[in-house]
């Protein structure tokens, strides 16, 4: 599917209403998008373009769209709690995650954080303990993602804090990204599967879990280790008036990242 064409069947759409809330709809054949202002025939959006305008038949607007990864994470099913956009893109750049790299992931909930590293052409290998969690993983991963994906794609059910192994046979992990509670019991595995020079990214929701993986960091063989947090702030901009919004997304977690330098 070319992201320029033709909305199809068996493809997500956002539908967007005049107030600009958004609404995620996978299209199919006979297929009904309802909402309190009315219905769209499904049928109607397939083989529309972006930026297509429908109306109910109460007159209610609508927007289609192709939603975008931020779209995806806020909108999809999910049986853990999401890591959100603004993380999510911070943990991209800090990990400096690229095509073709190979990446250790652990505690994967929804596959929000997988779908953003696949993406960046990456292959990633997931820990993760529940099924459903995984199971859940698989199926958002290809559908923000494509099948395509699904091939670089590893989910085991296995616990980090045992112990992590290589991708392959003598090879290393590029990248390691850790959404656990105790990151710092899984820091003291990685030298070895985690290649020298490494990057590690811990997300952690609370400070004292942060203090804790400082000192486990700082009694290891890492480096250029850094905690930051990320603030995510709109604007409201209507004429003359000018002014923060009055609801941010304040703090979500915080994240730490080192370079592994020894063994």
């Amino acid at each position: 599917m070319s992201p320029t064409g033709e909305l199809q069947a068996g493809e997500p759409v956002l539908m967007i209403d005049r107030r600009q809330r958004r609404y995620l709809v996978t299209l199919r054949s006979g297929g009904e998008f309802h909402t309190h202002a009315g219905v769209v025939q499904h049928d109607q959006i397939i083989g529309s373009i972006e930026g297509a305008e429908f109306r109910t038949g109460s007159g209610a607007r609508f927007v289609a769209m192709r939603p975008t990864l931020a779209d995806h994470v806020l909108k999809m099913p999910r049986g853990a709690q999401v890591i959100y956009p603004k993380d999510l893109g911070a943990i991209w750049m800090l990990a400096d995650v690229r095509a073709g790299m190979s990446v250790f992931e652990t505690g994967v909930g929804s596959g929000a954080l997988s779908a953003t590293l696949l993406r960046s052409g990456a292959t990633v290998t997931g820990y993760e303990l529940r099924e459903d969690f995984a199971e859940r993983a698989l199926q958002n991963v290809e559908s923000i993602a494509g099948v395509e994906a699904l091939g670089r794609y590893d989910v085991q059910l296995r616990d980090a804090y045992e112990s992590v192994d290589p991708p392959q046979r003598n090879s290393c992990y590029d990248r390691a990204v850790l959404d656990i509670p105790e990151p710092w019991r899984v820091t003291a595995h990685l030298p070895g599967p985690l290649r020298r020079g490494g990057i590690l990214v811990a997300y952690n929701p609370s400070v004292t879990q942060v203090q804790q993986l400082r000192r486990a960091l700082e009694d290891g063989p890492w480096a250029l280790t850094e905690t930051i947090e990320v603030m995510h702030r709109s604007w409201h901009v209507k004429g003359a008036s000018v002014r923060p919004d009055h609801r941010m997304v304040a703090h979500t977690g915080f994240l730490t990242s080192a370079r592994l330098v020894g063994s």
